[in-house]
């Protein structure tokens, strides 16, 4: 019977349809005995022999690819896949796979809720009353009549525009390839990156993580920003030149920072921007909620079934040019 390996920690021995197609497709389910913050060395340990794996964010190197002949397909459970090397991949016939229909909904409603914890100081306000202090803290920044700067107009961009304009923001965005009907539809205003940042009160990151785009938040981009602007980030740490993020925040250039991504995670105890009062920082979780984990694990089983069927799927295939290469 041939296996698929489950990487993803939240997936462990959790029931739900992604199990049920798989079973049902004649497949034996097994976990990596570690499934949280995989090396390459652990990835090679459990994914011997496996004809697809379900991923998380463990790294898929090109050494690593080359140590497991049997694999067919990486099948991310989710859209980020900076940690795979995808021409390796390509060369050695191995198909992969995002689910870009799987969290973006989710990923939007975080974005929100961490512009909404920091423009109003909702962490050390709970710690303060915790604690017996009942302090009123200084007077929060509002979202309505605001403008948000939305880099990266995909469709976590665009789920997070839909919610900002219901706060009454004006909005705007940086995007190579726009939705233009999209944008005219929610009064998106479409800029270049530098134009954007001297625009806006927030900028939230919506964008791959490509050399291109690495530390692209650094000292010039954050000095283009308003004083008193806040930055939010979903999408990966490496965006962000963090060193020069702490010295925009201390010295007062800007208000705040809501961060689900650090460059390196889990981050040290001591890393600075943690000590922050006005840095919101949760655990690459914005992705996490019970609906969207069901969608992207039923999404990601199904692209490994639909390909050992022989049918590609239509969104989601990072390597179309596998197929001339595919044996299944």
């Amino acid at each position: 019977m041939p296996g698929v390996l489950i990487t993803t920690e939240v997936l462990r021995d959790a029931p739900g349809k992604h199990v049920e197609l798989l079973e049902a497709g004649g497949f034996d389910i097994r976990f990596a005995a570690k499934c949280l913050l995989l090396t390459e060395e652990d990835v090679l340990e459990a994914a011997q022999g496996f004809v697809a794996i379900i991923a998380g964010s463990e790294p898929y190197t090109d050494r690593v690819l080359a140590s497991l002949p049997a694999l067919r397909i990486i099948s991310r459970n989710g859209v980020g896949y900076d940690q795979i090397d995808v021409p390796a991949a390509t060369r050695r016939g191995i198909a992969v796979t995002i689910t870009p229909e799987g969290n973006h909904q989710a990923v939007a409603e975080h974005t929100l809720a961490l512009m909404l914890a920091v423009a109003r100081s909702v962490v050390p306000g709970a710690v303060d009353a915790r604690g017996g202090n009942w302090r009123r803290l200084s007077i929060s920044i509002p979202l309505r009549g605001r403008t948000l700067g939305i880099v990266g107009l995909g469709r976590i961009g665009r789920s997070v525009a839909a919610r900002a304009a219901a706060f009454g923001m004006r909005l705007c965005a940086h995007e190579a390839n726009p939705d233009r009907e999209f944008a005219h539809q929610y009064g998106v205003e479409l800029l270049a990156l530098d134009a954007l940042l001297a625009r806006s009160d927030f900028v939230t990151l919506h964008t791959p993580m490509v050399p291109e785009t690495r530390e692209l938040i650094n000292a010039r981009t954050l000095n283009l920003m308003k004083r008193g602007s806040v930055l939010i980030n979903t999408a990966r740490g490496g965006l962000i030149n963090e060193r020069d993020l702490l010295e925009a925040l201390t010295s007062g250039h800007l208000a705040g920072a809501g961060l689900d991504v650090l460059a390196i995670e889990p981050p040290s105890p001591d890393h600075p921007l943690i000590a922050l009062e006005n840095v919101v920082v949760s655990a690459h979780v914005a992705a996490l909620d019970e609906q969207a984990v069901n969608d992207m694990a039923t999404g990601a089983a199904q692209n490994i079934l639909d390909i050992l069927a022989g049918n590609w799927p239509a969104n989601g295939l990072l390597n179309p040019d596998v197929k001339d290469a595919w044996k299944a």
